[in-house]
């Protein structure tokens, strides 16, 4: 399999998932300006939208949906308790939490990461993103992990997207930056996160600073 990726970017969290599952995985880095990989394929072939993540299956199949991807990777070992088995609730809520990060968290940042293009709409997007994370910050009050005490897909996905928030580059560059100053239950499953070692081999093999 192959995962085409570009660091810091959303293609982190299958990245991590790929780490905890110890997956023997080929990494292609895609540059975010050309769109074509180290190799100089370009990766419009791969993607017509793009965008990574990619998953490329040995039979030759792709994938092109985070969500879609990480449950496929759990899938592989289910024996690793990353995603509930199929059909029990506790799957269902899994994948309605996919959902409310894809469509709440995720796209939630696009103004934000494209400040200069969105304008004065910023300033709408950021109080609905914040609204977000405060809700987030109070699901975790009472566990370690977005769906309880153990680790799954949808920790890699928020903890992917949670680091656009905290990175200097937006909230100098695009002055569009989120706070999180008062989220302390966010700040410390953060935290958590970065100790876990698939979460700090994925940092350091995308060339990330790790901090």
């Amino acid at each position: 399999m192959k995962l085409y990726y570009m660091p810091a970017s959303c293609s982190l969290s299958p990245h991590i998932v790929i780490n905890e599952l110890g997956l023997d995985v080929e990494l292609i880095k895609v540059d975010h300006t050309s769109h074509k990989t180290e190799a100089g394929l370009d990766f419009h072939g791969v993607n017509p939208h793009g965008y990574v993540p990619v998953l490329e299956l040995a039979d030759g199949n792709h994938l092109r949906e985070g969500p879609a991807i990480v449950q496929y990777l759990a899938d592989l070992k289910p024996e690793a308790g990353l995603l509930p088995a199929a059909g029990t609730m506790a799957r269902y809520k899994l994948q309605e939490m996919l959902g409310f990060l894809s469509t709440e968290i995720h796209k939630g940042f696009i103004p934000l990461l494209y400040a200069r293009l969105a304008g004065g709409y910023v300033e709408t997007a950021r109080p609905k993103l914040e609204k977000r994370y405060q809700w987030i910050d109070a699901h975790l009050a009472d566990r370690l992990f977005l769906m309880g005490d153990r680790f799954t897909v949808a920790d890699a996905y928020l903890f992917a997207l949670t680091g656009w928030g905290q990175a200097a580059w937006l909230k100098s560059y695009y002055k569009a930056g989120i706070h999180f100053d008062e989220l302390d239950h966010l700040k410390a499953w953060y935290l958590r996160m970065r100790q876990r070692d698939a979460v700090r081999k994925s940092i350091v093999e995308e060339g990330l600073a790790f901090d």
